[in-house]
């Protein structure tokens, strides 16, 4: 799909890798509504792209589908989903002062996996009334896992198993609205510097630069941006999750 002219969602718009990809998208020519719970950042991203920012929670059911709403009303009907909302915290399964909290693990894959799953079936609900394209295809959605689904490490297992169900969801979503001529593939990012990793001390981000094969640093979030547009732009991948890892396995801590 060519996103020229075309309305996009980015959730978790406002930094990291959707900021990137709100910037890519806005460059080619779509319509970007930034989906994000930071009202500051939205804005500063929002005037940067000639976009719109709203202000919602993924995981709520009645304010994700008002925001989709409103972002109609302004941009038109959305062909164009990237699922980039997440958090990342760390805990062991049992720690110092005993088990973890379930309410942590709960939130975790609440944000993560039902947060993305929530923008997934409203924008496909919305997509499938829409007119096809020349090529058949109606809307596409890229999703972002991470490679700590498939080499979660110590102190990951919320995390990992978040992302590891967005992996799974993928190609069943995929083959189901495949019908509907709209196409789902995911993003597994390994070490990348966002927000997250820019909150570390200088020498643990060059430890963590150092564990990358090649190239020896940290992925920027400019890459990641590139091969959500390559996504959008080639209409043979669907029901796929590709590593953007620089060939990284992590090891269990």
């Amino acid at each position: 799909m060519n996103p020229d002219r075309q309305a996009a969602l980015v959730t978790g718009g406002a930094s990291g890798l959707g900021e990137a990809t709100a910037r890519a998208l806005s460059a080619a020519g779509a319509r970007v509504a930034l989906l994000d719970r930071d009202p500051e950042r939205l804005a500063q991203v929002a005037a940067a792209t000639g976009g719109i920012g709203l202000v919602c929670d993924v995981t709520s059911e009645e304010g994700l589908a008002q925001a989709i709403a409103t972002a109609q009303e302004r941009h038109g009907a959305a062909r164009i989903l990237v699922n980039c909302a997440g958090v990342a915290p760390g805990a062991r399964v049992v720690g110092r002062d005993g088990p973890m909290k379930l309410d942590s693990f709960r939130q975790v894959v609440t944000v993560n996996l039902i947060g993305t799953f929530n923008a997934i079936r409203l924008f496909a609900a919305a997509s499938m009334a829409l007119d096809p394209l020349d090529d058949g295809e109606r809307a596409v959605i890229v999703n972002t896992a991470s490679i700590a689904a498939f080499d979660g490490q110590i102190g990951q297992a919320a995390y990992a198993a978040s992302k590891a169900g967005i992996v799974g969801l993928t190609l069943p979503v995929a083959r189901e609205l495949a019908s509907s001529g709209i196409r789902v593939c995911t993003i597994a990012p390994g070490l990348f510097s966002t927000p997250l990793m820019d909150g570390l001390p200088e020498q643990v981000r060059e430890g963590l630069a150092a564990t990358v094969p090649f190239p020896h640093r940290l992925g920027a979030p400019k890459e990641f941006a590139a091969l959500a547009m390559h996504i959008v732009g080639n209409a043979m991948l669907n029901g796929e999750t590709i590593r953007l890892d620089g060939a990284l396995r992590m090891a269990p801590r």
